[in-house]
């Protein structure tokens, strides 16, 4: 599937994530997650959750590695296996820099239109792809676009995965944003609770739009920190 094509689809689906949540009472805060009987790893109430979808990339996510690194921020990465299957070493760098990692599938394909069998084996591809490189089995997931299919949060749940969205969002993966833009939309009212959704490769997204993320990274961070809101990494993998 084309950048074209896959940016097509991020603008039809995404209006509706939020309904669609809501509907299955899938979470999309701290609150709910933990709600959902999830641990992290820092306590206190002024936590926010960064996230990051669609790596790893040999560029991107080392770009925001080095960031979170140089202002002691941790965040969750949710990966796609067929990119962690390229680079397995960058992978089990996230994890070891004291990130989370969660599935993001083995193809970046909506749920919806795919079928059960498909979906499955998906999901067992990319939990091996993950397991293989870091030695360690995510119990976090996300799909591609925020949209499950009834078959497909069936079969995540059955694999032991707590489905996680998010509240907040930089809508970097757009061809024409800009980092200001990026950092507004993700932090401009955010607060306490807040699950935070970026993307730290342009796999499925505008051509070079991780380094408009990797820009807006020092703003979003120094505005969480002025507001007294820490990060928090999802403890959520299994050794």
């Amino acid at each position: 599937m084309c950048r074209k094509c896959h940016r097509v689809i991020r603008y039809l689906l995404a209006p509706h994530v939020p309904a669609c949540a809501r509907a299955l009472g899938l979470p999309r805060t701290l609150g709910e997650l933990r709600g959902a009987s999830v641990p992290v790893l820092a306590s206190g109430p002024a936590q926010v959750a960064i996230t990051f979808d669609d790596g790893p990339h040999p560029e991107g996510t080392p770009l925001m590695l080095e960031i979170l690194a140089r202002h002691d921020a941790t965040a969750t990465f949710f990966l796609v296996g067929e990119q962690v299957a390229r680079r397995p070493a960058l992978a089990a760098r996230i994890l070891a820099q004291g990130h989370c990692i969660g599935l993001h599938g083995q193809l970046h394909r909506p749920h919806p239109v795919r079928s059960p069998r498909s979906l499955a084996e998906d999901l067992q591809r990319g939990l091996a792809a993950i397991e293989d490189a870091t030695g360690a089995r995510p119990r976090l997931h996300r799909p591609p676009y925020g949209l499950y299919s009834p078959a497909s949060l069936r079969l995540a749940r059955e694999q032991g995965l707590q489905p996680l969205l998010w509240s907040r969002w930089g809508k970097d993966w757009r061809r024409f944003t800009t980092p200001a833009r990026i950092a507004r939309r993700a932090v401009g009212r955010a607060g306490a609770g807040d699950v935070i959704l970026l993307h730290d490769a342009d796999f499925y997204s505008a051509r070079r739009s991780h380094l408009h993320t990797a820009a807006a990274l020092p703003e979003i961070l120094e505005t969480l920190r002025s507001e007294e809101l820490c990060t928090v990494a999802l403890d959520l993998m299994q050794t």
